[in-house]
């Protein structure tokens, strides 16, 4: 099974900024550098999105999986910093069997930046 972290590709630079320096949202910033970290691995993929709806928050990241909870964050600094802690904590999820990843294992990096924590929904009974 791979993790996914669906990168909000619209998302402000900061707060109150919709674009960054070189004109690009810190959502598209924040994308690029979420797609460099995640090259080459088999645990962790991403893919873009417009507008996740968190706009009270910046560069927001949703990570799932089949059967998994669901975890949307934000707030983040479009930095690889920021990048390489999502594809850390993504991959803790995904060793995890229900994605639920103790505290303590936390990347410092993700560690504030959560919004929500969705629970999967019900296997098919049928």
């Amino acid at each position: 099974m791979t993790a996914t972290l669906t990168v909000c590709e619209t998302c402000n630079f900061a707060p109150d900024t919709k674009r960054g320096p070189e004109g690009l949202t810190g959502g598209e910033i924040l994308c690029g550098l979420v797609e460099k970290a995640v090259a080459g691995s088999a645990a962790v993929a991403s893919r873009r999105h417009a507008c996740l709806m968190g706009c009270d928050h910046h560069c927001n990241v949703g990570l799932s999986a089949p059967g998994k909870i669901t975890y949307v964050m934000g707030s983040f600094a479009p930095e690889a910093e920021a990048a390489e802690a999502l594809v850390e904590f993504a991959a803790l999820y995904d060793a995890s069997e229900t994605g639920q990843v103790p505290y303590r294992q936390w990347p410092q990096g993700v560690k504030g930046h959560f919004v929500s924590r969705v629970p999967p929904l019900p296997a098919d009974e049928s």
